[in-house]
């Protein structure tokens, strides 16, 4: 069994007009029972911006190394649009939109100049101090828990979602059906990618997102997902879900990627400290 690979960021500047929250972070992979890890998954902070940070979370797919290089264009996309990111004159959504539109059009070009077929799926979330945005494309999961309650899910682009959301499949149907991997949507496909996107406002503390690849959800339940993530920190979270996904898989597992973001309430400063935050 290959241990698992984790590593952490934490904002202390994170904070609202009314309370300052403090951002505890954690992307962990393990490579399951694959023989190559092409997941790529990265949680990096603005590097001007307090209170500004950028998960990302990629599944790569197309034979030996092609999955692994798409992955890691789209965490290369990822860290430079946000870098350059400037609210007074990009939006948000359209932030995450062009890193997955521009990722497609990269990996898709690395189709000429190599050998393999790449494609990857993509999951973007950008936290500012109040309001969190994500966008997703392809069967890789957005999760939003508050307190451990599930607030809302990506919808999978693939067919056995659309046969759940049609009624023709109920959700234990899809996790064994024979097509469960095939995707409708994914980046470097010939067709432009479907881009999801959604947010929350105003952040309270209990705030809780989880990017995860297939690895991992197939053998999660949303509610054991929640209670796990809203009683230990990002980082002992990871390893609880990493371990209960290897134990389920049975010898099976596929890659394993995930980033946690989650919100902790601090104690307001005396306002002498804090002066020009809001109070």
């Amino acid at each position: 069994m290959l241990n698992p690979s984790f590593s952490s960021l934490s904002d202390p500047e994170t904070t609202s007009a009314k309370k300052r929250y403090q951002a505890e972070a954690c992307v962990a992979k393990h490579t399951g029972d694959r023989t190559e890890q092409q997941d790529r998954a990265a949680v990096f902070a603005h590097p001007s911006r307090k209170g500004t940070l950028m998960a990302v979370l990629a599944d790569g797919m197309g034979g030996h190394s092609g999955g692994a290089m798409a992955a890691e264009q789209v965490i290369l996309k990822a860290r430079q649009n946000f870098e350059s990111f400037a609210p007074a004159s990009e939006s948000a959504p359209d932030l995450l939109r062009s890193i997955i539109d521009e990722a497609h059009i990269v990996i898709k070009l690395t189709r000429f100049t190599s050998e393999q077929d790449p494609h990857s799926t993509a999951v973007v979330f950008m936290m500012q101090p109040d309001r969190a945005d994500w966008a997703h494309c392809g069967d890789s999961r957005f999760y939003h828990f508050r307190s451990g309650a599930l607030v809302s899910r990506s919808s999978d682009h693939s067919l056995v979602e659309e046969l759940v959301r049609k009624g023709r499949l109920d959700s234990e149907g899809a996790l064994r059906h024979p097509n469960r991997n095939v995707l409708l949507s994914c980046l470097g496909s010939e067709r432009e990618p479907r881009v999801d996107v959604g947010h929350v406002s105003p952040l309270v503390g209990g705030d809780a997102f989880l990017l995860c690849s297939d690895g991992l959800w197939a053998y999660i339940g949303e509610e054991e997902a929640g209670s796990i993530l809203a009683s230990q920190s990002p980082r002992d979270a990871a390893s609880a879900l990493i371990e209960l996904a290897r134990q389920r898989a049975r010898g099976g597992g596929d890659n394993i990627s995930l980033a946690i973001v989650k919100l902790v309430e601090v104690p307001n400063r005396p306002r002498t400290d804090y002066a020009g935050m809001g109070g």
